[in-house]
């Protein structure tokens, strides 16, 4: 069986110079490299660069898939709208990891799954081309304050074990979910691309979802807006205004969702289930 890999990369906050598109050019002779993108793809040898150090230095948002099972997506936001303390709770170990680098919080989110039936992936590479984009809209959403993004990659990490029993410890089903995000039951475009690519199963998803509240914490009221910017002095909205002017629109956007949602929504009151009984509750749903 041939290899097959697929590298993509988004700037998104702030275009790359010219002198950084040279440094990562070389990182990689046949790669496409734009102010805003890096996307190659291998049927023999591999990517010259560290994907994580690349993302700490460069991008914001990675894509990466293979042929022999793995899917994985990593986000870059600046620390002031998403800190290591929001995130923690929802680790886990390779599959969901995050670390600090500079001002920013860099989230890792990686799926394996060696069983997958090779036609499919052999069919990846032009859905690919376009899923980054779709995948980077959690990154706004978990600056506001959403935590969904986060569980469902726990869950979906969770939802390795029914295929892979040596993936964790037998202990490993007392463990209690970390707190469930409001609106899991109405989940945005991205986030259900974002499940969709971690292979999280529906029955668990559904399962999951039964202790949620229905509504979507995060769903903008407009005159609460309007009269979050009309109490602004005025003096921060020309410092704004200057900031856009400055090519910072695309980070400004992350602050100001940040600033205006607050911290993170979850139900706090909502008992929390063990591995096991979700994944017991997930199987009986398929039955």
């Amino acid at each position: 069986m041939s290899e097959y890999q697929y590298y993509e990369f988004l700037a998104i906050d702030h275009p790359l110079s010219a002198a950084q598109q040279a440094e990562v050019r070389a990182l990689s002779a046949g790669a496409e490299v734009t102010a805003t993108t890096f996307t190659n793809e291998y049927e023999w040898g591999d990517l010259g660069g560290d994907p994580q150090r690349m993302m700490e230095q460069y991008y914001d948002a990675h894509l990466y898939v293979t042929n022999w099972g793995t899917h994985q997506v990593i986000l870059r936001l600046p620390e002031k709208v998403l800190d290591l303390d929001a995130v923690r709770p929802y680790l886990m170990d390779e599959q969901v990891e995050a670390w600090v680098s500079g001002d920013h919080l860099v989230l890792d989110l990686r799926n394996e799954d060696e069983d997958e039936d090779e036609d499919e992936d052999e069919d990846e590479p032009d859905p690919d081309e376009d899923r980054l984009a779709t995948l980077a809209g959690v990154r706004a959403e978990l600056a506001s304050g959403d935590l969904r993004p986060l569980y469902l990659a726990w869950l979906a990490a969770v939802g390795t074990w029914e295929r892979d029993e040596e993936a964790f410890d037998e202990e490993f089903g007392d463990e209690q979910e970390p707190q469930v995000p409001a609106g899991l039951g109405s989940l945005t475009e991205s986030q259900r691309a974002l499940a969709d690519f971690l292979r999280l199963d529906p029955s668990l998803l559904a399962v999951a979802a039964e202790a949620a509240s229905d509504t979507d914490a995060r769903r903008e009221d407009p005159r609460e807006l309007d009269r979050w910017l009309a109490a602004l002095p005025g003096t921060e909205k020309d410092e704004l205004l200057r900031r856009v002017v400055r090519g910072e629109a695309a980070h400004l956007r992350l602050e100001l969702l940040h600033r205006i949602h607050g911290r993170p929504a979850s139900d706090d009151d909502t008992p929390r289930r063990t591995v096991a009984e979700l994944l017991d509750a997930a199987a009986m749903r398929r039955q």
